[in-house]
């Protein structure tokens, strides 16, 4: 018997498509499909932001204001 043990989801992963700011003195980062406007400006400094990607957990966006 193992006691505590749950069965876990297994956790999916993908290349991602992100916005990294461009500003060296800011750390910040989005995915694509969580950004609300054409131009990739960084909410944090206002910056421009550049194209890049990552290896993300699949995380689905269910807002109303997302478009693809």
């Amino acid at each position: 018997m193992a006691f505590g043990k749950k069965n876990q989801a297994e956790i999916v992963e993908e290349e991602t498509k992100i916005w990294v700011c461009k500003s060296d003195d800011c750390n910040c980062w989005m995915r694509d499909n969580f950004r609300t406007d054409e131009e990739a400006i960084c909410p944090i400094c206002g910056n421009e932001m550049e194209a890049s990607s990552k290896v993300l957990q699949v995380v689905e966006n269910n807002s109303l204001y997302y478009k693809s």
